[in-house]
This record gives C-alpha cells, structure tokens and sequence, in this order.
C-alpha cells in the first residue's frame, strides 16, 4: 500500500486519504488532539501506520452488553468470524469521554439521549478489543467489522449480524460500538485510553498476539462487578408504571412516555435503566432533517475510494 501525501495543513498534522474517505475528516482530524495523540504514538512504534490502521479495528462493548451478560457471546462472534483479538482493556464512558468519542455525531442527538445516554453508559465499565481479520479484506477491517455488526436501527439487523445476535433492544441500547474507519480507530483509542494503556494495545497488536483470553479474564471481572440485568421493554414499562404510582398514591395507566415524562417532571427516583429501556423506545433520539458533521463509509464507497486513489497514483 503506497500511501498519498496530502499538503500539510496549517492547524494539524496530514491524514492520508487512505484513513478516510471523507475530505473534511481530513482536516478536522489533523487538527484533533486525540487523532494526533495515537497518530504520533503509532508512528513512534511502527513504520507502516496507515497499513496498522488498515488490517486493525476496535469494538466497545458497551455497558448495556456488560450488564445484559453479553461479552462472552461477542467473544465468541468474532472467532466465528476469524477475527482475532489482539487487545483488549476496560474503558469507563464518562460525560466526557461519550461527548469526546461521538463529538461529530451528536449534534444530531436529543436532548433526550443525551440524558439517557449517561444514565446507562456511566453505569459501569465497558471492554475494548483490539481485532484483526485473520483473512485481510479488502476494504479496511473497520469497516468491514461496522458491517458485519450491523446498524443502529433494530429494525434493520439481519440474522448473523452482531447486533442482530446480541439483542434488538432499541436505538440507544445497541450493545456495541465500532469506529467507522481507519482514521476513527486511532482517534478513539486516544479517546478511551492513556499513553501507558495505548502503547501496551498497540504493541501487542504489532506482534500479532492473541488476547482472547485476556478478554474473556476482563469479561469475568466486568460480570462480577456488576448486576445483571434484564433489556426487555414491557417488564421495564410495568416497574417504571409501579415506581410512578406509588409516588402519586394511586395507580395510573398512563402511556410509558408520559410516565417517564412525569416522573422526570416530579423528580421521582427512577431506577436508571428501566428510564433508558423505555426511554430509548417512546422518545425521540435524532433530531428530524440534522445530519452528522462526521459520518462513515459503507464497504462499497470505500472499494470505489480506494480505487480512485490507485487511478490517481499509477
């Protein structure tokens, strides 16, 4: 792979167009502290990058999946798949690190999700893994893993996808997470991890070592660290309608966004994942017509992508 050298920019660092597709990416990513953190890290460490970038994505297990008793079964997924873990760490999504990981996304989010969203992200710990394909494909791994794990809408998962196996539960309560490209996988291990956690990620991803067993100790660890719980929206719904009414001194049969909307309104004590489980079904997550600033490519614009790139540089 030879990658293109773009002029340097006058706020940051080049990124090759072989880390995005997207122009803007580009720029706004040279000029990110985070992308040039593990950008600088990585170079420091290797000669080839872009070609790390390539062969390597990253995928979160998130809290949800952490309670729901779902990392073992996402272990085992990606073996199915041939896809090796070579590393693997325990990350906690803070107020900050969630703005920081989704910052070019979440202008599109509600209010609404954001305040759901750290009532269960902030709830326990989450897993990274460091993966590789054991067969290269060829568009970059991470974007082949954002396939293969299948997207946001519930509705929209198909059998053999990751999500899909892992639990249809609601938009907001997706189990896992993969940057989108090259270039995201390296910003977001900045995002989640220190200089001292991250050099230790990628030097045991440059030796090809494989972590899955480390995985499934810090699969343990999470599991006993924190109570299982059930994802599912009627028994949620019938808890939150129990919690409300003993706070109103009678029953109410109200509809289950209005319940959560009155609780909230009356400063009712909620327990916080049943207010996410019927949160995230009865309330509206994206603002109508508002794009990302920031978005991913599918595997198709990535082929068409790097073909005109090698048109460019034969």
């Amino acid at each position: 792979m030879n990658p293109a050298h773009p002029t340097e920019p006058a706020h940051g660092i080049s990124v090759s167009p072989l880390l995005t597709c997207h122009p803007a990416k580009q720029e706004l990513y040279g000029a990110d502290t985070y992308f040039q953190e593990s950008h600088g890290q990585l170079a420091a460490l290797t000669d080839d990058v872009t070609g790390f970038a390539h062969r390597h994505a990253a995928l979160l297990l998130k809290p949800d999946a952490v309670v729901a008793r779902r990392l073992d079964t996402a272990v085992d997924w990606l073996a199915e798949h041939r896809i090796r873990i070579v590393g693997a760490a325990v990350t906690r999504l803070t107020r900050t690190m969630i703005r920081s990981l989704w910052y070019f996304q979440w202008n599109l989010a509600t209010p609404y999700r954001r305040r759901l969203a750290a009532l269960f992200l902030e709830d326990a710990d989450a897993l990274v893994l460091l993966v590789r394909p054991e067969a290269v494909p060829d568009v970059p791994a991470s974007v082949e893993l954002t396939r293969l794990k299948g997207p946001t809408d519930p509705d929209a998962r198909q059998p053999g996808q990751l999500r899909h196996l892992l639990g249809r539960h609601s938009y907001l309560l997706n189990l896992v997470h993969t940057p989108d490209e090259p270039a995201d996988v390296l910003r977001e291990l900045a995002v989640h991890f220190d200089d001292t956690t991250r050099e230790s990620l990628f030097r045991s991803a440059l030796a090809g070592e494989d972590r899955t067993a480390h995985a499934l100790e810090l699969t343990g660890r999470l599991y006993a660290a924190t109570k299982p719980r059930e994802l599912d929206f009627d028994p949620a719904v019938e808890r939150l309608r129990d919690t409300v009414s003993r706070h109103l001194g009678s029953h109410t049969d109200a509809l289950p966004r209005t319940l959560l909307e009155t609780a909230w309104e009356r400063g009712v004590d909620l327990d916080p994942w049943d207010a996410v489980i019927v949160g995230s079904k009865v309330l509206p997550m994206r603002v109508p017509g508002r794009a990302p600033v920031l978005d991913g490519a599918d595997t198709d614009t990535w082929r068409r992508h790097l073909d005109a790139l090698r048109a460019r540089h034969s």
